[in-house]
């Protein structure tokens, strides 16, 4: 593994509605998985709702390979910041809305603050590709996520 598979994943774009429409749709867990090609669902393992602490469990796919994760919300900002940490693979997701003309702003980003875990580094070789080979498939994947944040939002 090299350090590709660290390094910060981003995509953007800009939509044509206001930063209050696209949080509305960004943070309906229940949609997220029509937004992203690897995300199959998203459980709280609390009660509470969509708050710093809370944890989900994600339910991942590549192909024929499904794999749970954990995540902790780390930022709620309404209408600016949404941020998760993912225990599982040591990546924090980050989408980041602005106001830009009449439309929103929207950075999606995943640093990986510290390193990879362990299960990642192990993980994805085996069963995903190989780590900087997910690593871009993940990148594409986001770009992918914000066009059908952006259709979505736009509608």
């Amino acid at each position: 593994m090299t350090d590709a598979a660290a390094r910060e994943l981003r995509a953007e774009t800009t939509i044509a509605a206001p930063p209050a429409k696209v949080w509305a749709v960004l943070t309906d867990l229940n949609r997220l998985p029509q937004l992203s090609p690897e995300l199959l669902k998203m459980l709280p393992l609390k009660p509470g709702g969509l708050k710093v602490g809370q944890q989900y469990l994600g339910l991942n796919r590549r192909k024929a390979m499904i794999w749970p994760t954990r995540s902790v919300v780390a930022d709620v900002q309404p209408e600016k910041s949404l941020a998760w940490d993912t225990k599982t693979s040591g990546a924090r997701w980050i989408y980041e809305l602005s106001a830009d003309g009449a439309g929103t702003k929207v950075v999606h980003r995943r640093p990986v603050p510290k390193k990879l875990t362990l299960v990642s580094r192990l993980f994805a070789p085996v069963a995903l590709g190989g780590n900087d080979g997910h690593a871009d498939e993940l990148e594409v994947g986001m770009a992918t996520t914000l066009e059908r944040l952006k259709a979505a939002a736009e509608d």
